[in-house]
């Protein structure tokens, strides 16, 4: 039962990990340019707070990542 729920979270959480990476802009821009994360003229201090946010939200998922994997390591060794 708790390791169907972590299989079920460690979905959800990669899946999220994945979205993340992809609104992430990198050196030609990304997705993030979409929704108003790339260099613009008038919004260049709002888009570094706005890649700061998701650069922590990026690193907080990874942990949540790596520590699901190896849960789910440890549980089906």
């Amino acid at each position: 039962m708790l390791t169907g729920v972590l299989i079920v979270i460690h979905v959800l959480v990669s899946l999220l990990l994945i979205m993340l990476i992809l609104l992430k802009s990198g050196r030609g821009g990304g997705l993030s340019d979409m929704f108003g994360g790339g260099s613009g003229g008038a919004s260049i201090a709002g888009s570094t707070l706005v890649e700061r946010n998701l650069d922590r939200l990026t690193v907080v998922t990874g942990v949540l990542f790596a520590a699901t994997t190896i849960i789910l390591a440890l549980r089906l060794a």
